[in-house]
């Protein structure tokens, strides 16, 4: 199988290249650094199946993963994140990820993970599996960032990390403006006034590293 790596931090590609290197069924692994080289070496080459990470500089993995549901509709994309399960994991798989793995896992159950998902099954771990089975049993009242459209999700986890309003404008590729009403909009479904607390929020939740 072919692998694509998706990940910014270079000891982790490194390490998870040696792993998979080590497979007798892995044929290549390719690495990108961030979204936009993700895109492209998806576009440009034949992947079995890639591994994305969450938080990558430009282009982050949930609008990855929608651009590449949309080109490369039949290509699993195993999301591995540093980032809890509990806080992010549905919001992924609903957006078309094959499976939802966090960075603290062995090896091996990656590898599992990997296989299955290349079998067209989907990933999720036993508690997360659990949790969700709960949810449609008794459903609870949703937190405040599950309420948010995948785009303002995405705008309101730039804030958190500090990024301005014209940054996160060349980043999306929006104009200035849209972004604005992306952020009136989030702040308005939060109930919050300020980047301040957008940032405290995001802190809490453990919804930025």
């Amino acid at each position: 199988m072919k692998v694509l790596i998706a990940d910014d931090h270079p000891i982790f590609r490194a390490g998870l290249k040696e792993t998979l290197a080590k497979e007798s069924d892995v044929d290549s692994v390719g690495e990108a650094d961030n979204g936009h080289k993700a895109l492209d070496l998806a576009r440009k080459q034949r992947w079995d199946v890639v591994i994305l990470d969450i938080t990558m500089p430009g282009k982050g993995g949930l609008e990855v993963l929608q651009e590449l549901r949309r080109e490369r509709p039949k290509l699993p994309v195993l999301v591995l994140s540093a980032h809890p399960e509990e806080q992010l994991a549905l919001r992924f798989l609903k957006a078309g990820a094959a499976g939802y793995l966090t960075k603290d896992k062995a090896p091996q159950v990656l590898l599992a993970a990997i296989r299955k998902v290349l079998r067209g099954g989907r990933y999720i771990s036993d508690s997360l599996a659990e949790k969700a089975v709960q949810e449609l049993a008794s459903p609870t009242t949703k937190t405040l960032h599950e309420t948010l459209s995948d785009r303002e999700y995405q705008v309101m986890r730039m804030i958190a990390a500090g990024k301005a309003m014209k940054e996160i404008a060349k980043e999306l590729y929006l104009s200035v403006r849209t972004v604005s009403t992306y952020r009136a909009r989030l702040l308005e479904k939060m109930n919050m006034k300020s980047n301040t607390e957008v940032i405290r929020y995001a802190l809490e939740n453990k919804l930025i590293d």
